[in-house]
């Protein structure tokens, strides 16, 4: 696993404990710190992804609901929804990362952490959502 896929992950599971247990942002921050990347550029990465994602959330949101038909996002996977909002935000925030790379990764962490079909949601989600980046 690349030290980005850990930053990654790292930065959905404390995605994911922010949305299920509604804790501040900081807080999860401080219990997940023994858990980040040991090397400090994809320690800084985690944390920036996270934070980033913490800071738009509402912009993020917004942006998801207008690319996904027959699906309110709330009722949504939690795994699938904060992997869509992490990719949504490297799309946006990160340019000199590859569209393509930031698509598989999402699609490689949901095979891993959600269900059978999920990969195949992610990847027609952000698909739709990678236009955003060529209208930048």
């Amino acid at each position: 696993m690349s030290s980005r896929r850990e930053a990654r992950e790292c930065s959905l599971q404390m995605l994911y404990t922010v949305d299920t247990c509604n804790i501040p942002a900081e807080t999860v921050l401080d219990f997940f710190s023994d858990t980040l990347p040991t090397v400090e550029a994809y320690r800084e990465f985690a944390k920036k992804l996270f934070k980033g994602v913490c800071q738009k959330k509402e912009e993020i949101d917004s942006l998801i609901k207008k690319y996904i038909k027959n699906w309110d996002l709330e009722r949504m996977a939690t795994v699938d929804r904060n992997i869509i909002r992490l990719a949504t935000y490297e799309i946006l925030e990160t340019p000199e990362t590859p569209i393509s790379v930031i698509i598989d990764e999402a699609v490689e962490i949901s095979k891993k952490y959600s269900t059978k079909d999920s990969s195949k949601f992610v990847n027609g989600i952000l698909d739709k959502l990678k236009i955003v980046r060529n209208n930048n």
